[in-house]
């Protein structure tokens, strides 16, 4: 399990993805958005996985609601540029993901890899 949390220190969603997995005695690397942006690959690696760059929006983030709600856009490109409107955390595992608080996906994640 190569498990990688892109999240923020402050993000109390964050900090519950880690406790989440450090409650398991599962190892992950956490990327702090505030220190280190998502690379290009590593953007759109997720949104596949996701299925679609809309999953990865943070609607209820204030960038969002301010400036993007009532407008059209490229997500994929204006995630990249703004990403404190990335819903956190995003998990990662291997090339699965999951954008904000998904604690049954990540125990199926832990099942299947016991299996």
């Amino acid at each position: 399990m190569n498990i990688q949390i892109f999240g923020r220190k402050k993000s109390s969603a964050t900090k519950k993805a880690e406790r989440f997995f450090s409650e398991r005695r599962i190892k992950f690397h956490l990327v702090d958005l505030n220190e280190k942006n998502m690379s290009k690959g590593e953007l759109e690696s997720v949104i596949s996985a996701l299925g679609g760059a809309e999953e990865l929006i943070d609607k209820d983030s204030k960038l969002y609601q301010s400036k993007f709600a009532y407008l059209q856009f490229d997500p994929k490109e204006e995630l990249l540029a703004n990403q404190e409107m990335i819903k956190l955390p995003v998990v990662r595992n291997g090339k699965k993901a999951t954008a904000g608080d998904c604690p049954e996906v990540w125990k199926k994640w832990i099942e299947d890899e016991k299996d």
